[in-house]
């Protein structure tokens, strides 16, 4: 079994290419359209890494980082933030909420797996 990966994403087209982009590369998905929903998964289960959309509806995805930073289960998980934003400042902003790295919108489909390799690799297998 391959690692486990939370999609974070209230875009249903962002989230579909992402899951496809990383099943076919032996990924297990899972995918959130909310923080509500991204807590209740990960109330019951664990993931590898976390793929984070900044803009989400209602909490927005830095809130969610700090939230999951402060929980002892959550706090080692890696969060890459995916996001449109493209400003001056943008990038800080996103890795000092603990966000551990960023990857923007338009997703490209060659460099997202190589930086979900990148925070996976020397992490067991998920059992």
């Amino acid at each position: 079994m391959g690692h486990t990966i939370l999609i974070v994403e209230d875009n249903e087209m962002n989230r579909e290419l992402m899951r496809d982009i990383l099943e076919a590369r032996g990924y297990v998905v899972h995918e959130a359209s909310d923080s509500a929903e991204a807590r209740r998964f990960l109330t019951g289960n664990s993931c590898d890494l976390i793929l984070l959309d900044v803009q989400l509806p209602g909490e927005d995805g830095l809130a969610v980082t700090r939230n999951l930073r402060e929980d002892p289960k959550t706090r080692t998980i890696p969060i890459i933030a995916v996001t449109a934003y493209a400003m001056t400042g943008d990038r800080e902003r996103i890795l000092q909420a603990g966000c551990d790295a960023y990857v923007s919108k338009p997703i490209n489909t060659r460099e997202l797996p190589k930086i979900v390799e990148t925070f996976l690799q020397g992490k067991e297998e998920s059992v």
